[in-house]
């Protein structure tokens, strides 16, 4: 009976043992499949909050700390570099102001005479002698002057024959607008970015005559035309030039992207329109770059480090932007360092850029090794052709250890400036033209566009009355520098 009772409780035991053999295998199973779900999480994890950054990222980015244009961010201060708060605000002390001043002529003389005495006596002009002169500047009643020219024929007497006089070149129909008018019109439309339906209300208000918009369009053809000539000396002026500035901005043609290019100097600037931004538009026929042998300062953007015609620099204002953007969303201290080292070395006179130069460049390098060795490595990812994986910072350290001649070449040659902003504000119009217009409704108006703008930036550099130069280039002149 004892063995019965000793083989049933063993049973029993070996019974639980199974049981709770079989528990901790299910559990074991259970710890396996939460420990490939919390791997899984983990990653889930680390992925959302990589992306959380970059949305938060892109979300605080502005034209400080980015690529971000500065006319999306409003009515706010929008400097190109950090600016010190000392000196006095306002007109500093010796500036010329340009306060509006008595002339010597003025083209219409009213005498205010004064009242007869109140004894009775009237003064005559032999008793006036002038008190005070007081000058008004005002504009007289606009309105078109209309010139007629009457062509005259005459038979001779002796052979009969019928000799016709001739009107002057461009008055080919009975009733035109002249240069000045249509001058104007290009004035307005393209500089002022005043569009055609607002011209013609304009006209019609200041002189009562309503231009049709086909009459603008044609006047702005017909300066195009003109100025074909004008434009291959004003790139022939740039090509020759031993400082140039590059850029390009995205513009709406025909309802789809183009891009405006630009190659500017202090004293001319070139515009052209093109579908593409890259390769296609700078080595096009467009393009002046192929031709250019001095130092061009431009942006990151690679398509430009595919010349070797001419030498690089790179804009410090990108630089800057870029490194503010990564201490503001990664409190990355190797950026916050290279900034202060670029502003310093920016202040920095130039003789003594030039005298510490190796113990310049040294610093440059020793932060920028810093800043690879503080940036995550490339990560291969999987399934996927091309170029591995990158950080910002990443690609940022990477790019100005590759290029650092570009990015340093501000310091030690003179003539180089620290920024691409030429370039930038002779480019920034076309902002306010689309604006206002939205988009070129074919792409020979964005060319009409960039060559008459383009002009209209050169005359302007060179202190030339904008309206009389495109006055004479109606007439047939071509416009020629002092350079």
């Amino acid at each position: 009976m004892d063995k019965d009772k000793y083989i049933g409780q063993s049973q029993e035991k070996d019974k639980i043992i199974r049981q709770l053999l079989e528990k901790v295998n299910e559990l074991t199973f259970r710890l396996e499949q939460a420990e490939k779900r919390i791997a899984v999480l983990e990653a889930e994890n680390t992925t959302l909050k990589s992306e959380n950054a970059e949305l938060k990222a892109r979300l605080n980015q502005n034209s400080k700390n980015s690529s971000k244009p500065p006319s999306s961010e409003g009515y706010q201060k929008k400097p190109a570099l950090p600016r010190s708060k000392k000196g006095r605000q306002g007109g500093q002390k010796g500036h010329r102001g340009r306060t509006l001043q008595q002339v010597a002529h003025p083209d219409h003389i009213i005498a205010c005479r004064p009242d007869p005495c109140k004894c009775g006596h009237g003064f005559t002009n032999d008793e006036l002698i002038l008190a005070e002169r007081r000058q008004v500047f005002d504009l007289p009643k606009p309105r078109l002057e209309v010139k007629e020219y009457q062509i005259q024929k005459a038979t001779c007497p002796h052979c009969g024959i019928v000799s016709r006089g001739t009107a002057p070149e461009g008055v080919c129909a009975p009733v035109q607008y002249g240069n000045g008018v249509k001058a104007y019109m290009v004035l307005l439309g393209t500089h002022f970015t005043v569009p055609f339906k607002k011209v013609q209300l304009l006209f019609s208000d200041l002189f009562g005559y309503p231009i049709n918009e086909s009459t603008a369009w044609s006047a702005g053809q017909l300066c195009y035309d003109k100025l074909a000539l004008t434009e291959e000396i004003i790139k022939d002026k740039i090509a020759a030039s031993p400082i140039g500035h590059a850029d390009e901005t995205g513009i709406r043609v025909e309802g789809g992207l183009h891009w405006l290019h630009t190659a500017t100097t202090l004293r001319h600037t070139y515009l052209f329109a093109h579908k593409k931004r890259g390769r296609l538009a700078l080595r096009s026929e467009k393009s002046l770059l192929p031709r250019f042998t001095g130092w061009l300062v431009h942006d990151c953007w690679s398509s430009y480090f595919k010349f070797h015609g001419f030498k690089h620099a790179i804009c410090g204002a990108h630089i800057l932007r870029e490194l503010e953007g990564l201490i503001e969303n990664h409190q990355s201290k190797w950026a916050k360092t290279l900034k202060t080292f670029l502003l310093h070395l920016y202040h920095m006179p130039f003789e003594e850029r030039v005298k510490r130069r190796d113990q310049l460049c040294g610093r440059f390098d020793h932060i920028c090794s810093i800043g690879k060795q503080h940036e995550p490595a490339p990560v291969k990812t999987k399934g996927k052709r091309g170029r591995d994986k990158r950080t910002k910072g990443r690609n940022l350290v990477e790019r100005i250890i590759r290029e650092k001649k570009a990015v340093l070449a501000f310091a030690f040659n003179s003539h180089v400036p620290f920024t691409n902003n030429l370039a930038e504000r002779d480019i920034r119009p076309i902002k306010v033209k689309q604006k206002v217009s939205n988009c070129f409704r074919t792409l020979q108006g964005a060319d009409i566009y960039a060559r008459v703008q383009g002009f209209i930036s050169t005359a302007r550099k060179n202190n030339r009355n904008v309206f009389l130069e495109l006055s004479h280039t109606f007439e047939g002149h071509n416009f020629i520098t002092s350079e």
